[in-house]
């Protein structure tokens, strides 16, 4: 396998499995990383603390988490903004490849992945309301179905327009002339089209 365009590609289709071994990819580099700074913490006696959550990702568009900033933070904050980056660019690489294999665009990420998470940025400064509500509820739903769609769900088993399956196990959809994928037709009956004519025994009368 080509772990390079596996990890990093947005192109082609990958199945479930391979979404969910990029998952745990993703979660074992960030307990590497974590550890790695930790350990180097300890060696310059540096007192801070490091994890990762989905505040890190949303928290470049929220001003808040701008006023937090500090000199004698900057190094974990480097390594943070770095490690985000590249787990970021996994996990979007491997997400988009499993909505392809759902015959879904990319832009699918909008509703699945971004809309809720800014929500959850920015609900903790929302007004305790049922119209906020009304809002969040319709976010968390979208995750769900996001998590359940590509986590869950089986790729088409024809190839659509984003590759073949990636399974290689069934054969793929004929395409008719617009080039879009049609319904498997019925192949040609050589018996359906013989025609067999009854054998006379005697001559034909004159």
């Amino acid at each position: 396998m080509d772990w390079t365009s596996y990890l990093f590609s947005f192109e082609g289709r990958i199945n479930r499995a391979k979404y969910w071994l990029a998952g745990l990819v993703i979660v074992c580099g960030m307990i590497a990383l974590a550890g790695a700074v930790l350990a180097a913490g300890l060696a310059f006696r540096w007192n801070m603390s490091f994890g990762y959550n989905t505040n890190d990702i949303f928290g470049i568009v929220d001003p808040g988490s701008y006023r937090s900033l500090s000199w004698s933070r900057l190094p974990r904050t480097v390594i943070k903004v770095i490690g985000t980056a590249l787990f970021v660019w996994v996990y979007c690489a491997a997400s988009i490849k499993r909505l392809h294999d759902r015959d879904k665009s990319a832009w699918w990420m909008l509703p699945y992945f971004v809309l809720p998470g800014l929500c959850n940025q920015f609900a903790d400064r929302l007004p305790d309301s049922y119209w906020c509500l009304l809002l969040t509820a319709p976010m968390a739903l979208l995750y769900l179905c996001g998590f359940i769609e590509m986590g869950f769900l089986p790729g088409t088993r024809y190839p659509n327009q984003y590759g073949p399956n990636p399974l290689g196990k069934t054969p793929g959809r004929p395409r008719n002339d617009r080039g879009n994928a049609s319904r498997p037709t019925q192949g040609w009956d050589q018996q359906s089209e013989l025609e067999f004519m009854p054998h006379k025994a005697g001559p034909s009368a004159v």
